[in-house]
Parts: structure tokens; sequence; C-alpha cells
């Protein structure tokens, strides 16, 4: 059975992912007592929040015929990509990966949790690139390059751990 997606809905999925990748990032920083760290990923919820914010703007610009199911796939295989993506969130995405935090993880699988979040992330933003304007491949290729910086002051600190 093929899945159809429009841009708004494809919008809507990117927009979630951001709000709770700032929602596990602000959680993640509860969860660590080194204030350096806790400043860390606050900083990094914000950064989230901004990816929502550009999302939100890019989906309420959509026209009416963006909202039409407009995905051409006679494969199907874009759409059991988002599909697949849709379900899963990515990590960052998924509304109860902050909530479960026990407070028993150590620092280093808190960092593993959250390089694993950034690396779906991307992968998702990869993808939707093929769903967008000109315009929009630029916005989600800024997003995607500063995902890629997250991962960077992520391994950054992981390397830093025994």
């Amino acid at each position: 059975m093929a899945i159809s997606f429009n841009l708004d809905e494809i919008f809507e999925m990117a927009e979630e992912i951001e709000k709770n990748g700032a929602n596990f990032y602000r959680e993640a920083a509860k969860k660590v007592s080194d204030k350096k760290t806790q400043n860390m990923f606050v900083a990094l919820a914000g950064m989230e929040d901004g990816h929502f914010q550009i999302f939100h703007e890019m989906r309420s610009r959509l026209s009416a015929a963006d909202r039409e199911p407009t995905i051409l796939d006679p494969e199907n295989e874009a759409a059991f990509y988002l599909q697949a993506m849709a379900e899963s969130h990515g990590v960052e995405g998924k509304k109860d990966r902050a909530t479960k935090f026990t407070g028993r993880e150590t620092i280093k699988e808190v960092f593993e949790a959250a390089v694993d979040a950034e690396k779906l992330s991307i992968v998702f933003y990869s993808g939707l690139k093929k769903f967008v304007s000109s315009a929009g491949k630029e916005k989600i290729d800024t997003i995607i390059s500063e995902e890629f910086n997250h991962l960077s002051i992520l391994y950054n600190q992981l390397e830093k751990m025994p």
C-alpha cells in the first residue's frame, strides 16, 4: 500500500523532531551535575528550538498546493522512507526518549544517546531535501550543518571521557 505525504506533513514531522530534540537536551541537562555540561545541553536545546522555528516558518509559507499529496514516487521508496522516519521520529524526535532517562545513566551514556539522536536527525533531513524547493534545500543544508556541529561538540566531549 502506497503512503503519500505532502510538504505540510513532512514539515510537521521535522517540527516534532526538533521540539522533541530540544526536550531531550533539556532533560539531559537535568541528569548531569557538571554545570559546564548542563550549559552545553541547554545551548543545544536552544539550537533545536531555532531549527523548529525555521521549519515552522517554512511550513507556514506553504501554499494550498503544497498541502496536497505531491510526492511522485512510483516505486514507493520515498513513502517507505518517510513512513519509517515518521514512525520512529529518529531518536532525537522520539517523544519519550528524554523521559526514559532514569538518572542512573553515566554521563557517557547520555552523550552517546545524544550522538545517536543527531545522526538520525541528519539522515532524516538529508532525505527531506528531496521534497523541498531550492530555497528550502539551503535552509535544510544549514540545519544539517548545525546538526553536524552538534555531533562535533558531543564527540569532542566523548573523547575526553574515560
